[in-house]
């Protein structure tokens, strides 16, 4: 387990998850959820400020966890997250660059998490 990667994966997943949160637009708008004049609609925000929180609290789990079991398990529920979010972006977002794009960006996220989880640990330490 590359635990330096993990952790990485994980702060940068909870940053993003934090700015979604406070901002929405920043996952509207280059996933085609704005109106024609590019805003995101009052019942988009609310409906995206969740996946906000779950990636914040999901990648501050993988950032914090201690090396072991724990950090496999958040690892892997960030992993579950990110294909759900491939399948079910990949099947519903408007425009189909939107939903490849979608799915690219998903399984990569997940992809940098199995490769973190599978690769050898260089760290001695147990």
């Amino acid at each position: 387990m590359r635990v330096g990667l993990l952790r990485t994966v994980g702060a940068a997943t909870a940053l993003y998850g934090v700015a979604v949160t406070a901002w929405p637009a920043l996952l509207a708008r280059p996933s085609g959820l704005v109106d024609e004049r590019g805003r995101t609609q009052p019942a988009t925000r609310v409906s995206l400020r969740p996946l906000g929180l779950r990636d914040a609290a999901s990648g501050l789990a993988m950032a914090v966890a201690p090396r072991g079991p724990a950090l496999t398990t958040a690892t892997a529920l960030r992993i579950a997250a990110d294909l759900g979010d491939a399948g079910l972006l990949g099947r519903t977002l408007p425009g189909r660059e939107r939903r490849a794009v979608a799915v690219a960006v998903s399984v990569g996220w997940a992809a940098l998490s199995v490769a973190g989880l599978l690769a050898p640990d260089r760290d001695p330490r147990p």
